[in-house]
């Protein structure tokens, strides 16, 4: 196990030599990096250990490590288009109970209301089943997606995913859920939350094509 002094002068680690040497090979470490072996204070070149000598044949990095060399921001126009191409998913998930409960009872459920005297109780009950069974069932295939691969559905389809910014690595549930989704959700939530989501869609014209959520995560969005 080694830890390594990044360019941007803070220490990464302790990671595995399968590990540095897909940083090597990703182009984010290079045999100048100064790194010390676990236990060991001394820092050293990583050409003088024996693990990454110019001599020794790097392996591929191990699935999920980390991205081949050459990475590629996703664009901006693909990213959008994956987020239009979710929402369509989340329509067609709630089009069956949406139909069979009709526009009015739609607008009063939005609205609050609970006076539906007018509509069949199975109609209601069944309407509001497949409505809740739709969004939990798209919901949940979203929440497996990005956990196990960084990607939603329309990411999958348009091919660029969600990645840790630092090693290119899955970010798993906390990192591709839990603080570029909920957290960024809770935030647009309270008083004038609406000027964070206007400035979160803004960040994405930084050089490094990362939203407010992104450096929230510490992910970005590469093509696969």
């Amino acid at each position: 196990m080694f830890t390594i002094i990044g360019g941007d002068g803070k220490e990464y680690g302790p990671a595995s030599v399968a590990q540095v040497r897909a940083w090597i090979a990703a182009g984010r470490a290079n045999l100048e990096t100064k790194a010390k072996a676990l236990g060991s204070d001394e820092w050293h070149r990583l050409g003088d250990y024996a693990e990454f000598s110019p001599t020794s044949v790097l392996p591929p990095p191990l699935p999920g490590t980390a991205e081949p060399a050459g990475v590629v921001l996703a664009e901006r126009l693909t990213r959008l288009a994956a987020w239009f191409i979710d929402q369509i998913f989340g329509f067609i998930a709630c089009l069956p109970g949406a139909m069979l409960l009709g526009l009015s009872v739609l607008q009063a459920l939005i609205a609050g209301e609970r006076d539906f005297e007018s509509i069949d109780s199975a109609r209601l009950a069944l309407g509001s089943s497949l409505l809740l069974f739709g969004l939990v069932t798209l919901l949940i295939i979203q929440i497996w997606m990005l956990t196990t691969r960084g990607q939603t559905i329309g990411k999958r389809l348009l091919a660029i995913r969600i990645v840790r910014f630092v090693d290119h690595a899955n970010p798993g549930f906390v990192g591709a859920v839990l603080l570029r989704a909920i957290v960024p959700g809770v935030i647009a939530l309270i008083p004038f939350g609406f000027i964070f989501n206007l400035v979160d869609i803004i960040f994405i014209f930084r050089e490094d094509r990362r939203c407010i959520h992104d450096l929230i995560a510490g992910t970005k969005v590469v093509k696969v």
